[in-house]
């Protein structure tokens, strides 16, 4: 039986169709109301099923249309109806059946549910397009997300103006738009670094619990990270040993320097507890009540009272009583502080850290260290790590200059582009004191070498160059790598074989695209002037996909502020409709031909995907490397 909602969605679409559930349906409509609905059946299916269920008849009641795609729904949802089916009960977790992979079970923490949900209470209450969806109460976080909006507005919490909110589809919802929605957000989150191999919008729709949770701890974690660097907290120099640089800084992950940040109050409250993981080190919360009371703004009355109270449960929770004085009872509870849940503990002290740095910045007369030293990341340098992140590379690359120089993630990503290319027996991976320097010089040659086989241009490029963290070299590297990655998908969607599109065929598809959609823009080559406006980006997003692009809201484009206002625009629209773009509104502003060329690149392949059901499937670059 079809809802009111959806009968709604069928009215505004067919006149034959009435709000009440009478009427009928064309024969040659019910592949459209289908897809409408959220059921995309393909051409050859489609046929079968209507001689099947409806033989000859030209006109399908409402009533025979809603039982078929009850039938549809069903067979869809068959392993999503076991979705939340408790095998066992243990320790506030339950497992659910995998609905891709057969005899596989994950295992759903609660207690991650629970500290999601209260994230995006606490962080996103305030938002009046929210207003309808907070909070999200117990068992509601599911289907609290399925229409996009709490994800899209998570991301740009954890990345300010990430997603264009004027592109975000917010009133009058059906099945389509809330799926347009998600695409929006999976495609946001890739671009700011996650990974979404393996996850698409129906997943998200249906709820799948693992899936959702493992994205939404994915954008919390980038957004809690975004502020543990050199740039928004100068005062991280005093987490330097002696003999270190800023260098050495900016080679430790965020949970390496929240770890010194611990350790650094620790010592100063003059205990000999030291931090050494986010589990077994902290389920007596002691450190947690040391560091709380040395962070403590003077007046807000944080003690040690925890330290006397029994028991590792009730002194935790005597510890976030501490902690809410400070506003920071965040992501744990007592049972997960003294259970050692990694992902919330490390939350937890990241939020502290966030609110609660205590790191004075250096001081005029100290000497070795100034705000002027701190280098900021490049758009270039941030586009780059989102991209690798995106791919699932192990480890998460924090700074490109140091998590490249062993070449591991290189020969990963190599790996991507064209699979079985890296000889992986040629590669080490386990560095010792002795051989590391050399292990990872030689790794990086080889690095060079694979590059040189897919005609990388890498002319006074050596290994040593990518170890050395040379920056100009390790650039032009990494921008050949994701070049070829992007031109390698490219040629997967146009069916083209071993053969990668040029620049010029790229741009020729773009002028035929827009000249065969009645639109008047055009570009000469990826640094045409005319890229800057955003307009012609806009006119072939619309072309690509009609109705995505609300044309009041594009500006001329005669100033810098409209242009940037159109880029924003467009970007987002773009990831809309399933492009998987990473750069940047200043890229098309600025007229970056390198980003610009991803940008018309990815939209080409969008385009060659016109029934795409699953945006973010995994897609095995060909690349040819003769």
């Amino acid at each position: 039986m079809l809802s009111r909602e959806q009968l709604q969605d069928l009215k505004e679409n067919f006149p034959t169709v009435s709000e009440s559930g009478s009427g009928f349906l064309p024969r040659s409509d019910v592949q459209t109301a289908l897809k409408i609905l959220g059921i995309d059946v393909p051409g050859y299916k489609m046929r079968e099923l209507m001689d099947q269920h409806f033989g000859n008849e030209a006109q399908i009641d409402v009533d025979k249309f809603a039982r078929l795609f009850d039938t549809l729904d069903a067979q869809r949802n068959e392993e999503a109806n076991r979705w939340k089916q408790q095998t066992k009960q243990v320790s506030g977790a339950y497992h659910t059946h995998s609905s891709k992979q057969e005899n596989v079970q994950h295992t759903i923490r609660v207690e991650e549910e629970v500290a999601f949900s209260n994230w995006i209470n606490s962080n996103l209450s305030d938002d009046s397009d929210l207003k309808r969806l907070l909070p999200v109460g117990s068992g509601e976080l599911y289907t609290k997300i399925q229409d996009g909006l709490v994800i899209c507005k998570l991301i740009n919490l954890a990345v300010p103006g990430t997603i264009d909110e004027r592109a975000i589809n917010k009133k009058n919802l059906n099945t389509y738009t809330k799926l347009e929605n998600l695409t929006l957000a999976l495609m946001s989150s890739q671009a700011i670094g996650c990974n979404i191999i393996n996850i698409d919008n129906i997943d998200l729709s249906k709820g799948t619990a693992h899936l959702v949770l493992g994205l939404l701890w994915q954008i919390i974690r980038i957004g809690l990270f975004n502020q543990i660097d050199l740039q928004h907290c100068p005062g991280l120099f005093r987490l330097l040993r002696d003999g270190e640089t800023l260098d050495d800084l900016r080679r430790l992950s965020p949970e390496e320097i929240l770890i010194r940040w611990v350790n650094y109050h620790l010592e100063r409250a003059g205990t000999s507890r030291r931090l050494h993981n986010f589990q077994s080190d902290i389920v007596d919360s002691e450190i947690y009540t040391y560091l709380l009371n040395q962070i403590a703004p003077h007046g807000s009355g944080v003690t040690l009272a925890p330290l006397n109270v029994q028991g590792n449960v009730p002194r935790a929770g005597a510890m976030l009583d501490e902690a809410e004085k400070l506003e920071c009872r965040e992501f744990v509870t007592a049972n997960d502080v003294a259970a050692g849940n990694y992902k919330l503990n490390l939350a937890f002290v990241a939020n502290l850290f966030n609110k609660h740095p205590m790191l004075p910045d250096p001081g005029a007369d100290e000497v070795g260290f100034s705000v002027e030293d701190v280098v900021e990341e490049t758009r270039e340098e941030k586009t780059y790590r989102n991209w690798m992140n995106s791919m699932g590379v192990d480890p998460y690359v924090n700074w490109l200059y140091g998590d490249l120089q062993n070449g591991v993630v290189i020969f990963q990503l190599y790996d991507i582009i064209r699979p079985g290319m890296v000889t992986w027996k040629r590669v080490v991976r386990q560095f010792h004191k002795l051989r590391g320097m050399m292990d990872q010089i030689q790794n990086c040659n080889y690095a060079v070498e694979l590059g040189k086989q897919l005609r990388f241009s890498l002319v006074g490029i050596q290994g040593k160059d990518i170890y050395d963290g040379n920056q100009t070299l390790t650039l032009a590297l990494v921008w050949q790598l994701m070049r070829a990655y992007t031109l390698s998908v490219l040629a997967q969607c146009t069916q083209s074989g071993d053969s990668l599109p040029a620049d010029k065929d790229i741009v020729a598809w773009v002028n035929e695209k827009l000249s065969k959609s009645g639109k008047s823009t055009s570009i000469r080559s990826f640094q045409d002037p005319a890229i800057s406006t955003g307009k012609v980006v806009l006119d072939l997003i619309d072309a690509i996909k009609p109705n995505v692009i609300d044309h009041s809201l594009v500006k001329p484009g005669t100033t810098n502020e409209e242009k940037m206002s159109n880029a924003k625009y467009a970007i987002t629209c773009g990831r809309k409709i399933g492009a998987k773009i990473y750069a940047l509104p200043e890229d098309i502003v600025e007229v970056k031909p390198k980003m610009v060329l991803t940008v018309f690149a990815c939209l080409m392949a969008r385009d060659y995907m016109p029934d795409m059901k699953e945006v973010s499937a995994p897609v095995v670059p060909m690349i040819n490397g003769n």
